[in-house]
């Protein structure tokens, strides 16, 4: 088919890849503009544009589809299909319009559960048993399109959201090549509207880690926030980000290190695994205490 790929970050490029693999005509790639970034603050392109200019493709980052040029240069295009994975933008309906099968998105929960901004953090946060993709026809609300195909994964009780991500990623890119072959035959389904829940863009303030809350609370803080924006603590002076943890026995106050980097919490304790200390990379947690002098309570 002839497709417009319309997508932002890392988790996109999978599905761009496989696309391209699958032999389908890329009319145009459609990605956010690039953003300042780094200590320089020069504007970097996103990994979108990246990789679709290392793929000779047509790179588009226009600021809004709301303007009635843009939807017609889309709409010039004359593509069949739209693929849309994080993209970053509401579509307007001219734009959902413009392709003559409609849009199709890759979404990282099993709608409605986790519509939104960020499906793989809360899912985490939330101590979801399982996640998924779910591959949708779009429609103007958000992510309340019917699902053509859907597929679940397992969280483990240590997964992180970064570990999600990335399998994620893979899944989607195998489940819109197949979606696509088989377009004629699928029947979309309607999402119920029981169990609808909604992913809200994490914001930065819910990084800190409060030890008195209960431990598989705090668990699933830190693995939910890992690898991005990280959840951290101080250690003394130095902020401390928590990157990998695991529930584990002991009792004390909270924040109370109890042996290693066993952290007692309001109930229970957690064991981290992986942190990343000031100015360094990210280190496993024998590697981190190797020659530390950490405080015995973290706050």
């Amino acid at each position: 088919m002839r497709i417009v790929f319309m997508g932002t970050p890392d988790f996109s490029v999978p599905a761009l890849e496989a696309l391209v693999e699958g032999g389908h005509e890329i009319a145009a790639v459609y990605t956010q503009p690039p953003r300042p970034a780094g200590r320089g603050k020069r504007d970097r392109p996103s990994p979108v544009q990246c990789r679709a200019e290392a793929l000779d493709l047509e790179v588009r980052h226009p600021r809004t589809l709301r303007d009635a040029g843009e939807q017609g240069r889309l709409a010039d295009l004359d593509a069949d299909l739209a693929v849309v994975v994080a993209y970053g933008m509401i579509l307007p309906r001219a734009v959902l319009d413009a392709p003559t099968r409609g849009c199709l998105n890759i979404h990282a929960s099993l709608l409605p559960r986790w519509r939104g901004a960020a499906p793989i953090h809360r899912a985490v946060m939330a101590g979801d048993a399982e996640t998924g993709i779910s591959i949708m026809r779009m429609e103007e609300g958000l992510d309340t399109g019917p699902a053509l195909l859907m597929e679940a994964t397992p969280i483990g009780p240590e997964d992180t959201t970064g570990d999600l991500h990335d399998r994620l990623a893979a899944i989607g890119a195998r489940l819109i090549v197949e979606a696509i072959s088989r377009l004629d035959g699928l029947v979309p389904v309607p999402q119920i509207e029981f169990g609808v829940t909604y992913a809200t863009k994490v914001d930065k303030a819910e990084a800190r880690i409060d030890w008195s809350r209960p431990a598989v609370e705090v668990d699933r803080q830190i693995r939910g926030l890992s690898p991005f924006p990280g959840a951290w603590c101080l250690a003394g002076d130095e902020r401390l980000k928590l990157l990998r943890s695991r529930l584990a026995a002991g009792e004390g106050a909270p924040g109370e290190r109890l042996e290693g980097l066993r952290i007692a919490c309001g109930s229970g304790a957690v064991e981290v695994t992986e942190v990343q200390r000031e100015g360094r990379r990210p280190l496993s947690a024998a590697e981190a205490l190797r020659g530390a002098d950490l405080p015995v309570r973290l706050d």
